[in-house]
């Protein structure tokens, strides 16, 4: 059973930083070969996709509005990811969910993120 578990989302003021981390679990081919992705959804709009990172050549890429202020990174032998925010916004509120495609599609369970002085 695959399973991808996140955490780490919580609520910060903006301008702060929080880290979240994905663990996938059950992936029935090599994690490197996997392209990971986190995406957001926030209340009554569409989820998009924040950042991804191609399998086998790992390369990252990143919503417009989110460059140089997320970072997204893969560990490969630990079958994690994690995206680290900083300089965050109010419109960075969503809940953000992990990704993995190869040949099937996988999402976590989700993770609240909520940006609010």
């Amino acid at each position: 059973q695959v399973q991808l578990v996140e955490s780490g989302g919580g609520l910060v003021q903006p301008g702060g930083s929080l880290r979240l981390s994905c663990a996938a679990r059950g992936l029935p081919f090599l994690f490197k070969t996997y392209t990971m992705s986190w995406y957001r959804q926030a209340p009554g709009k569409e989820r998009e996709l924040v950042a991804t990172s191609t399998g086998g050549d790992g390369v990252t890429k990143y919503l417009d509005s989110v460059d140089g202020r997320f970072t997204m990174s893969r560990d490969n032998v630990g079958n994690t990811v994690v995206l680290q925010m900083y300089s965050l916004k109010p419109q960075d509120t969503a809940v953000y969910y992990c990704y993995a495609r190869r040949t099937q599609d996988y999402w976590g369970q989700g993770t609240q993120v909520t940006v609010s002085s």
